[in-house]
């Protein structure tokens, strides 16, 4: 039974992605819409950044299904793919020139902003001490760990070529990415 609806879906929503029908498309985008705002919010970007990021997404959804090159499973399939090239845009956006300051806080996500109280009024700064907090917290990183974080986030160098660079295995070097993350998170929560 549950085989039968996932191919009734697919069938049903691939057939309507590509008729464009108006009513799939708009249930997609707003079913999706506020999440990927929050994604954006809470990781150093604006409303305007966020319809951006997602207009770029969505068309990318819809051109992936119209090709064929992806065909979603589910509901939830086709929700998490729009979630994940958005996101990847997003970081993108983050990587790129004029965003390096805070490429690193994005990645801490006890960092999000969640006070409802200043309704945005202090986010600025907040994002400027969130900002300091967390280049203090690297400056303090042991220098393997700062070699191993800037190459990845700063020089976007892949994985692969830092494991070459650090004479590792690509899970070792992932492995040792990820425990570095986590030192940063620790020294950044205990400098609050």
């Amino acid at each position: 039974m549950r085989d039968a609806y996932k191919l009734d879906y697919r069938l049903e929503v691939v057939g309507a992605i590509k008729r464009n029908d108006s009513s799939t498309l708009k249930r997609l985008y707003t079913n999706n819409y506020p999440k990927i705002e929050a994604l954006i919010l809470k990781n150093s970007g604006t409303k305007e950044h966020a319809k951006d990021i997602f207009q770029e997404a969505f068309l990318a959804v819809w051109q992936n299904v119209k090709q064929d090159k992806f065909i979603p499973q589910s509901e939830s399939s086709i929700n998490g793919y729009l979630y994940t090239i958005a996101k990847n845009k997003w970081m993108d956006v983050l990587r790129s020139q004029g965003y390096k300051k805070t490429i690193t806080a994005s990645h801490l996500s006890h960092f999000e902003i969640k006070d409802e109280e200043n309704n945005g009024i202090d986010d600025d700064i907040l994002k400027d001490k969130r900002l300091e907090d967390v280049m203090l917290a690297f400056k303090n990183l042991g220098e393997a760990c700062k070699s191993l974080l800037r190459m990845f986030y700063f020089e976007k160098k892949s994985m692969n070529l830092i494991a070459e660079e650090l004479k590792l295995d690509a899970a070792s070097t992932r492995n040792k990415k990820y425990r570095c993350m986590q030192k940063l998170r620790q020294i950044a929560l205990n400098n609050n």
